[in-house]
This record gives C-alpha cells, sequence and structure tokens, in this order.
C-alpha cells in the first residue's frame, strides 16, 4: 500500500487546472524544470538556517505543491501529446535531484545526523533508479511501495511541521532507520514486481 496508489483521483481534481495551463501555453518540461528549481532553492535555506524552525512549515506545504506539479507536468506530456525523451530524462533526474536537497536539512537537525539521512537520500535514489529500469528490463516503470516518492514526502512534510512546531524527540531517530529499512523493502519489490511480464 501506498499514497501512490491516490494519484488517479488527485490527477481527476487536478484536470481543469492542467487543460487552463495548457491553452496558456505552459509546458510539460517548464513545469518539471520549475519543481526543482524551487526545491533546490528551499533545500539550500533550509540547510543554511536549519536553527529557524519556523522556516520547516515550508517543507509540508512544498511537499504538496510539489507532488501536484509532479502530476501536473505528467498530465501535460501524456494528455497533451508533450512526451519527448528529453522529458523522460527530466523527469527521473529532477525527481533525485529535488528529493536529496528536500532531505538534506535534517542532516543539521537533532536528533539526525549525516549518516542516516545520507542513508536515506542514498536509497530514496535507488529505488527511483531500480523502479525505472523496470522499463528497460522488466514490466514498465515501477512505483511499488511500501516507501514511494509520494510516502516520503508525507513523512519529511510531517517531520518538517514537527520540527517547526515542537521539538523532535530523540527516539524519532529510529524512525529514519525504520525509513531506510522500508526502503530496502520498496527497493526489492520493485525489482520483483518489475521482472514479472504482465
Amino acid at each position: 500500500m501506498s499514497i501512490y496508489e491516490l494519484k488517479p483521483k488527485f490527477q481527476n481534481l487536478l484536470r481543469p487546472l492542467v487543460k487552463k495551463l495548457f491553452d496558456a501555453g505552459v509546458s510539460a518540461n517548464g513545469v518539471t524544470i520549475l519543481a526543482c528549481g524551487v526545491s533546490l532553492l528551499l533545500g539550500a535555506v533550509l540547510s543554511v538556517f536549519s536553527d529557524v524552525k519556523l522556516l520547516f512549515l515550508l517543507l509540508p506545504a512544498w511537499m504538496f505543491l510539489r507532488m501536484a506539479l509532479n502530476a501536473i507536468d505528467g498530465m501535460l506530456a501524456r494528455e497533451f501529446n508533450q512526451k519527448s525523451p528529453l522529458g523522460g530524462y527530466l523527469n527521473e533526474a529532477t525527481d533525485v535531484i529535488s528529493d536529496s536537497a528536500l532531505y538534506l536539512p535534517f542532516a543539521f537537525v537533532a536528533p539526525f545526523d549525516w549518516g542516516v539521512i545520507a542513508l536515506v537520500i542514498f536509497l530514496s535514489a535507488m529505488s527511483e533508479f531500480l523502479g525505472a529500469l523496470g522499463q528497460i528490463y522488466g514490466s514498465g516503470r515501477r512505483y511499488d511501495g511500501p516507501m514511494g516518492k509520494s510516502d516520503r514526502a508525507f513523512v519529511f512534510g510531517l517531520l518538517g511541521f514537527i520540527y517547526a512546531l515542537f521539538s523532535l524527540p530523540t527516539w524519532l531517530v529510529w524512525v529514519m532507520w525504520l525509513l531506510a529499512a522500508t526502503l530496502v523493502i520498496t527497493c526489492v519489490n520493485r525489482v520483483k514486481s518489475g521482472l514479472k511480464k504482465e
């Protein structure tokens, strides 16, 4: 089970907006690059000013908006004939870059440390890499959970919210290790599902 499974309903809500964006001349690649640029900027600001707790309220808000933008760029590409090889590369690469930038600030936030955050960033990138490999060796792009991109956005958004308004208890470091463990399971699931011929 993954939050990703709610995507079709989310897309239906966004469809009227996507049509307006297309009519206004907005491109799928433009939305992709915008989302990555804002993620990099926000990640840099939160890393530099990690002690300004209230800034972390921006994280859950941006995580939600970024999910909307990710859905919008996909819909523009598929439903308005904007699919391209460049768009495919941008979609995969910017997701990993954005995730890394948005997770990095927690390396400067107690009780977390560089080691566990670096591990989560690595495993997140690996899960997306293995999901993309399904298009080459398996049965299409894999989005299997339990810790897909949307699930990670929820976890880090929630952590940002808690940090902004309260203090993070020391036991939360084990939540990050649990996140790493579920990412390993996600990697395994994506390989196994990708190898099943549909």
